[in-house]
């Protein structure tokens, strides 16, 4: 019975983001409620509105700040273990909604869990209301206004530094091993950020992913090849990317021009975008000097 009274106190408070009582006091989240985070964007935006304490698990894509990956992980997105999120008896659980199934939605809607979700676009703005969003409906507003006040300033100081970069034509690769490497298109993450960086995606003929041939590489010809840190890894580093087939036969496998970047801050587009676009810029510029 605490838990069901604790739920609809929550429910009830969702549905009045930016009203006040009748005595002008703004309305809080109780400071008892439980939160699961099947994002790690989302994540890291409620840890930066101080909630973080609330959260008591998360997907495995949540490794930022440093702390969350200490949180129990209830798997990934695209495959969310429903029993150990209910194991955890959160009161609210949030996620982007494209990453939701509706049958997973039945699943919490069936066991009493209120369900979040937010939209996420790959853009400056989008990013920004994201991150109101996730304040609005968490009854984080002021705390939501002063996060988009430093994001705006880590924005305006990384666009006045590219206004130089070159128009490098940068490559992504997924990786997961030589067995699982795919190359993002146009609308995907990765093309988002190059294009914010002041660069171009080598990328022209498809969008969202596909899996990586000789034949497209040779065609994108890019001048950089960029990958998450880990997947380089997964690869053997630097020796193992130069013998996947096509690699030497573009300017970036001639030219040795091959960057890495934590993949959470490369394709977040939450409170580090900033961030990220800065240390993508930085390194492209580095690689095509």
């Amino acid at each position: 019975m605490k838990k069901i009274g604790l739920l609809m106190v929550a429910v009830a408070m969702f549905s009045a983001c930016r009203n006040t009582t009748e005595n002008n006091t703004v309305r809080q989240l109780p400071d008892s409620v439980k939160i699961v985070s099947l994002n790690g964007t989302v994540s890291e935006i409620v840890a930066g509105l101080g909630l973080e304490k609330n959260i008591v698990g998360t997907d495995i894509t949540s490794s930022y700040p440093e702390s969350l990956k200490s949180k129990p992980k209830v798997g990934h997105s695209s495959k969310v273990n429903v029993e150990g999120v209910l194991s955890l008896q959160p009161n609210i659980v949030v996620a982007i909604d494209k990453e939701v199934s509706p049958q997973l939605a039945a699943q919490f809607k069936t066991a009493g869990i209120k369900l979040v979700l937010f939209k996420q676009e790959f853009s400056i703005d989008g990013a920004k209301n994201l991150i109101r969003s996730v304040g609005d409906s968490l009854l984080q507003q002021t705390k939501a206004d002063s996060l988009i006040k430093v994001f705006d300033a880590e924005v305006a100081a990384t666009q006045k530094q590219i206004t130089n970069t070159k128009k490098a034509k940068v490559l992504f690769i997924y990786a997961r091993g030589t067995g699982t490497m795919m190359v993002g298109g146009l609308g995907t993450q990765v093309d988002k950020v190059i294009e914010l960086a002041g660069a171009q995606n080598a990328v022209t003929g498809f969008s969202e992913y596909k899996p990586l041939t000789s034949e497209a590489l040779v065609k994108a010809n890019p001048d950089v090849i960029l990958l998450f840190d880990d997947g380089l890894q997964s690869l053997g580093g630097t020796q193992g990317l130069e013998t996947v087939q096509g690699i030497a036969q573009t300017n970036a496998g001639k030219n040795k021009k091959f960057i890495t970047m934590d993949g959470a801050l490369l394709t977040g587009f939450g409170l580090r975008l900033g961030k990220a676009i800065t240390e993508l810029s930085g390194k492209i510029n580095n690689a095509v000097k």
